[in-house]
């Protein structure tokens, strides 16, 4: 049975006679300062075209200390989860794995890639209640990549890595101090996001990156949206939900196609638009039917007994609850599909390369944003005018698409101004969300209401009483969209 733990590390790159500071110092009072040594054996596991590699995932066969057995790491936000199988078929990845990384590997087979010899020495640093604070591994690595002609590298690096603590912040804080006595002993924050990416890079670090900030900033920001939607696969294969933050890293990248169109080559940027509207889609119809199942059963339960005839409960859980298997299932046999798979394929060469039209400067990004912010605006003010719902719901899109754009433009513009409009635009996306959420919800009473009859015992009493608190909910959220104008 696979086994996962969420781990956060900071990597260090650092000279052969790089000295390691006096970590005791860092110790609080009744603390202390454990030190051990280890010799590591990883052998990494990935397709030809190294695809697990470029969606930053790494899989690997482990002997020699506690981790001894299978792991797989997949990146989320800062950590990265890891899952864990015991020791195996030294040749064969565990079926558990292999299916996990179907998608992200794009139905390719899998085989030893490289192999890594570490000799570790590891300093653990607990506070006065003998909780792991920080664990820092000073590591000399040898690596072997295979191919026709293996390639043999070596190198040293020091990786400090999060203990598990009841209070995350104070663990954080240590990882922060430990970070800073390095960096100034003379470590370097590496330019590998693993060993394994080291290894296949050999003993040539990646060149310099040259991109203004603008660039930059919105190739990270696309990344961290492929990212998330990497992760939501791994997870919807181990039977996980991971379907609202997929979809919302969807969005994150869909917004970004669109608000800064003109920094990006118009036939790769129209088709993957397409393709990442068509997965979202897929898995819309599943978040649907769980965010009205929630909204429902809360809506039921609020209202007095004598008022609720009939298994109305039962008749909306059953029935939603049934489609959204249904939807399910299907987004389950996307995954397996080429037409998956190429988008997948696609979304690993922009997350490093994205198909910019030429040097994205910070006055395109402020100008793209101001822009977005705009078209927010008067379409929350034409919506409000308006007695179309549909009207809102655009407004809504807008408003979404101006939030993220602040949200990657603050970092490059460093303005305090575009934080306040990221939270302006949030709130003015609740507003129209709760009353997006109330049409649906009455459009869905409507289906249901008119089965009502269809079994012994039911009516449709409830369900319109149901209908008309959404129909309110809606006239109120429109009321609250009308005051965020003024």
């Amino acid at each position: 049975m696979v086994s996962t733990q969420r781990e956060r590390e900071d990597k260090y790159d650092v000279d052969p006679d790089f000295t390691l500071p006096d970590l005791a110092r860092l110790v609080p009072a009744g603390g202390r300062l454990d030190t051990g040594s280890a010799n590591l054996t990883s052998v990494y596991f990935d397709t030809a075209d190294r695809d697990l590699l470029r969606q930053h995932l790494t899989l690997r066969r482990r002997t020699g200390d506690t981790d001894t057995g299978w792991q797989l790491k997949v990146p989320a936000d800062k950590a990265r989860t890891e899952m864990s199988l015991p020791p195996a078929d030294e040749d064969t990845v565990p079926d558990e794995l292999a299916t996990l990384v179907r998608g992200i590997g794009l139905d390719k087979p899998l085989h030893q890639v490289a192999a890594l010899s570490t000799v570790r020495r590891t300093h653990r640093l607990y506070d006065r209640d003998q909780q792991l604070l920080a664990e820092v591994a000073d590591d000399l690595v040898h690596a072997t990549v295979a191919g026709d002609v293996a390639v043999i590298s070596e190198w040293r690096e020091v990786e400090v890595e999060l203990g598990e603590h009841d209070k995350p912040s104070r663990a954080a804080k240590a990882l922060r101090k430990v970070g800073k006595r390095l960096t100034k002993a003379g470590a370097r924050p590496s330019q590998h996001a693993s060993k394994l990416g080291r290894a296949l890079a050999g003993n040539h670090p990646p060149a310099a990156d040259t991109s203004g900030t603008a660039e930059r900033a919105l190739t990270e920001y696309l990344d961290a949206q492929v990212q998330a939607i990497v992760a939501g696969d791994v997870w919807l294969r181990r039977g996980l939900d991971p379907i609202h933050s997929t979809r919302v890293g969807i969005r994150r990248f869909r917004s970004t196609l669109r608000v800064f169109n003109k920094l990006f080559g118009a036939e790769a940027r129209t088709t993957l638009d397409a393709e990442l509207s068509w997965y979202a889609g897929v898995l819309g119809e599943v978040r649907d039917r769980q965010v009205q199942r929630k909204r429902f059963a809360e809506r039921v339960a609020d209202l007095p007994d004598e008022l609720v005839m009939g298994p109305v409960a039962a008749r909306i859980e059953g029935d939603l609850l049934a489609e959204q298997h249904r939807h399910l299932e299907h987004a389950m046999e996307v995954l397996d599909s080429d037409r998956y798979r190429e988008l997948m394929a696609t979304l690993a060469r922009w997350r490093t390369g994205p198909p910019f039209t030429g040097p994205a400067d910070s006055r395109a990004v402020r100008k793209a944003a101001r822009k977005a912010g705009r078209k927010a605006n008067k379409r929350l003010a034409a919506a409000v005018a308006d007695t179309d719902d549909a009207a809102l719901h655009r407004a809504r899109k807008a408003a979404k698409r101006a939030r993220y754009a602040a949200e990657l433009a603050r970092p490059v513009l460093g303005k305090k101004k575009f934080k306040k409009k990221a939270k302006k635009y949030k709130k003015i996306q609740t507003v129209l969300g709760e009353h997006q959420d109330s049409v649906v919800a009455a459009q869905t009473l409507c289906t249901l209401g008119a089965r009502a009859g269809t079994t012994p015992g039911e009516n449709g009493f409830a369900f319109g009483l149901l209908y008309g608190l959404e129909q309110r909910a809606a006239q109120q959220a429109r009321a609250d969209a009308a005051r965020l104008t003024s």
